[in-house]
């Protein structure tokens, strides 16, 4: 199963008014394994980044100038994702922004080449009324973001790999890449059957007699009262 973790960073929050992306980041999962390849890049958006997205990401606009246009990088982009499942936090959010981009350059709808999981709907329903954003999930599932002081996409999707692996974690985590892995839940069954199927252990004839005795003795100090042989 071949899985593709997919940050974004863009220039304002709505991609209906005009923001744009500016940075990209994927890194690749086969089998639930990092792959080692990924796809990284800035992107200049021919406009303006707005101040609060400037203050999260701190990229700024003269640092964007020399990079390529998202039409320069579709190609390389889409081939990278294509045929994968794509796992995005927020992912209508990535989506959206996605999305516009390829109807500027006339390539369809992300959707159609991909299969989309949101990892922030699977952590609202594990985690029902509970703050579920990137860093939130880190803290309650132990990993490590400290090094995490502003928002670039392609830190953010090694995060929300390890993020979605914890979450997703039992889901068929054993023998990854073995066609013939066990499931947790045969593990769990075949333990149960341990658990109620003990070795037996039977007394030697020297602790049977050694037992009598000893019964004998409590029967004759309690006048015939021992509870053992009642």
């Amino acid at each position: 199963m071949r899985q593709i973790i997919l940050d974004t960073e863009t220039t304002g929050l709505e991609a209906q008014r005009g923001h744009r992306l500016i940075e990209i980041g994927c890194i690749e999962l086969v089998q639930r394994r990092p792959t080692g390849r990924t796809f990284h890049t800035y992107l200049n958006p021919e406009r303006l980044i707005d101040e609060g997205a400037r203050a999260v990401t701190g990229i700024e606009d003269d640092f964007l100038l020399d990079k390529p246009r998202f039409a320069d990088v579709a190609a390389e982009f889409l081939q990278f994702v294509d045929g994968a499942e794509v796992i995005a936090h927020n992912a209508a959010f990535d989506v959206g922004f996605i999305d516009a981009e390829l109807a500027r350059i006339g390539a369809g709808r992300f959707a159609e080449r991909v299969q989309v999981l949101d990892t922030l709907a699977l952590a609202r329903e594990k985690f029902p009324g509970q703050r579920n954003s990137l860093d939130a999930l880190c803290k309650r599932l132990g990993v490590d973001n400290s090094h995490r002081e502003l928002h670039g996409a392609l830190l953010d999707a090694n995060l929300l790999a390890d993020v979605y692996l914890a979450l997703t974690a039992g889901q068929g985590q054993l023998g990854f890449a073995s066609e013939t892995a066990v499931t947790e839940t045969q593990v769990i069954a075949a333990t149960l059957k341990i658990l109620v199927r003990p070795r037996i252990l039977r007394a030697a004839e020297r602790e049977l007699e050694a037992h009598e005795a000893r019964l004998a003795a409590i029967d004759k100090k309690s006048n015939g009262a021992c509870l053992w042989r009642q």
